[in-house]
């Protein structure tokens, strides 16, 4: 038993760091490279969802490849799914990215549960307890911090980067939100590779990325693209599934949080960017955030279950 859990540890751990560290060399692209963000959102979902799906015809779930697609409601839910959820959450993260930096992105994209949270609240799905109103203040405090290194005059943050990067968190909540109902019918693999191969061929049409396509690329451009794709996409979905095997999901979603500080680290210290004090303290608060609201639920969960 123990092995096993180690070994889901393993996996959630290391996926969440992939995740973020994909952010970091995705900020590489676009800042040093000048690598067009729709060409890489649409390559990264357009494989991702190819290689996913290809998984999960492999997989013993290989017949739901084609059923996803024989009843209309379900059908319906996919797009929506796939447009405003999975299409929403990968082009407003990277844009984030490309106006600001991979640290300031991935915190704003975690202001998710908080999102998830108001939602209910308004709702009425939920009643607001003591510990909604402290995690709601840590993390509109960390935002603060974040976004401004604690002076009023003037933000930290390019406005674009706020902007898209809240638009992140708010696409990361209907992600969560939408995708409960598929879920329930289909195996993730299958749910998530359809969405990702759905929206990149919708922004494709937009965008064509035979348009966007660099005119050429280093070899170092290559490898970095390769690892958004098969590390930062991919497999940190993929070991993140993996997980859930053997830990309970309330301690996947609190591990987790591995990613933002993974992104906040490589972002410091690799590529040297200028973080104040006071966004440190912000940084701590927005990831305490996600500590605090999983431990919270998970205890829910377990004293349920007693």
């Amino acid at each position: 038993m123990n092995r096993e859990r180690n070994r889901g540890l393993f996996f959630v751990i290391t996926g969440a760091a992939f995740w973020g560290v994909g952010g970091t060399v995705a900020q590489i692209l676009f800042q040093v490279y000048s690598i067009n963000v729709n060409w890489l959102v649409v390559i990264r979902l357009l494989l991702s969802g190819s290689i996913l799906l290809l998984l999960a015809c492999l997989s013993k779930n290989r017949s739901q490849v084609i059923a996803v697609w024989k009843n209309k409601r379900t059908v319906v839910r996919l797009i929506t799914f796939s447009l405003f959820g999975m299409l929403a959450v990968q082009y407003t993260y990277m844009a984030a990215i490309d106006y600001g930096n991979a640290a300031v992105a991935t915190l704003l994209q975690y202001l998710a549960p908080v999102i998830i949270m108001i939602y209910y609240l308004l709702t009425k799905k939920a009643r607001l307890s003591r510990i909604d109103g402290y995690t709601a203040a840590l993390a509109l405090g960390g935002c603060f911090l974040l976004l401004t290194n604690g002076s009023l005059s003037e933000l930290s943050v390019p406005v674009p980067a706020i902007f898209w990067g809240v638009l992140s968190g708010i696409a990361a909540a209907f992600y969560t939100l939408s995708a409960g109902r598929l879920l329930k019918q289909f195996d993730s693999m299958v749910v998530v590779g359809w969405a990702m191969i759905i929206g990149g061929f919708c922004l494709n049409i937009m965008d064509p990325i035979w348009k966007t396509a660099p005119a050429q690329l280093s070899a170092a451009a290559v490898v970095y693209i390769v690892f958004v794709i098969l590390f930062g996409t991919m497999i940190a979905f993929w070991f993140y599934i993996k997980s859930l095997e053997t830990l309970l999901p309330k301690e996947s979603s609190l591990l987790g949080s591995i990613e933002p500080l993974t992104a906040v680290l490589t972002t410091v210290f690799w590529l040297n960017m200028p973080f104040g004090l006071f966004q440190w303290f912000g940084a701590a608060c927005i990831i305490g955030v996600i500590l605090v609201l999983s431990a919270f639920k998970r205890q829910s969960a377990q004293s349920v279950q007693l």
